[in-house]
């Protein structure tokens, strides 16, 4: 890749290093910091950087990881929408994080900023960006939503009035468990396969996206994080974590990609909480906190 994507690679890895020490200030505990490198035989290429804070008293589980990485082929996953560059070699970068807290009124969060360029035998590469944020409460609160749809909206206005919008609905559609008909949270933004502003306007709204999920998400975390609370919410909180883990593995396209390509599956599966669970049939008390979840935030709706 030319001088233009290591620009890319560079900011992305400051991306990773500003947001794992703020998390790490934030919790007052330290990440372990795991560098890996694909040797060579292996399905992929490449390296990266996985950052884990485990067991801290603010975040039960925070990763946030670095990937760059070539293959031969790329993986059907990737090539949904492109079936004319269906098996051409690749390089793919990115920063992926989720984070579990402990206390159940802090939600769980997702981030994603990756470019992918397709390098055809036969004609010059093809590249793309993808990415976006969601936030998964599992006790709502109106204003929170408001400001994270309203940081997400903010850091995408520049490029154009559209952006926003369509980006909403496109996470509306991509953060919902089919299966069961719901939401996963109360979404954000998503987009994929982007690049129509061309390479330095799309990777400035992917820089745009990057830098606003610390101010998109930890004024939550400070109003949040200090609220008392039980076994109760943290059954619930458990519970919900089981969808959270159903997404993951039955619908997410990063996490097939990941899979599909032979990447690092102990850094593919950092999303994972480190405890969740499933019950039969559960239903909540009507009118309850854990009730309103269901009816107040999970359906698809304008925040702003």
């Amino acid at each position: 890749m030319q001088a233009e994507p290591q620009a890319v690679g560079d900011w992305l890895r400051g991306l990773q290093a500003r947001i794992v020490e703020s998390i790490e200030r934030a919790d007052g505990g330290r990440a372990v910091r795991d560098a890996w490198h694909k040797p060579p035989g292996e399905p992929l290429q490449g390296e990266g950087l996985t950052c884990i804070l485990e067991g801290g008293d603010l975040f039960e589980r925070a990763g946030c990881g670095f990937s760059h990485v070539r293959g031969p082929r790329l993986p059907p996953s990737a090539t949904q929408h492109r079936p004319e560059l269906s098996g051409a070699p690749f390089e793919a970068m990115g920063v992926s994080l989720v984070f579990h807290p402990r206390n159940p009124y802090v939600p769980t969060v997702h981030m994603n900023v990756r470019m992918i360029a397709a390098l055809p035998a036969d004609a010059e590469p093809v590249c793309w960006f993808g990415g976006g944020m969601d936030l998964t409460p599992y006790y709502g609160f109106e204003e929170d939503a408001v400001h994270f749809h309203r940081s997400c909206r903010d850091a995408l206005a520049p490029f154009g009035e559209d952006k926003y919008p369509r980006f909403k609905s496109w996470c509306d559609e991509y953060f919902c468990l089919k299966h069961r008909g719901e939401q996963r949270g109360i979404g954000g933004i998503f987009f994929d396969d982007f690049s129509e502003l061309g390479f330095e306007r799309s990777f400035g709204m992917l820089q745009s996206v990057g830098d606003a999920f610390l101010p998109a998400y930890m004024p939550i975390v400070e109003r949040r994080r200090d609220m008392a609370w039980s076994e109760r919410e943290r059954d619930f909180q458990l519970y919900r974590r089981g969808r959270y883990v159903e997404f993951n593995l039955v619908w997410d396209r990063g996490t097939h990609f990941g899979l599909q390509s032979g990447g690092r599956t102990e850094s593919i599966l950092l999303s994972m909480p480190p405890q969740a669970s499933w019950a039969y049939r559960r239903e909540e008390a009507p009118g309850s906190a854990e009730a309103r979840l269901y009816t107040d935030f999970l359906p698809r709706r304008e925040w702003l």
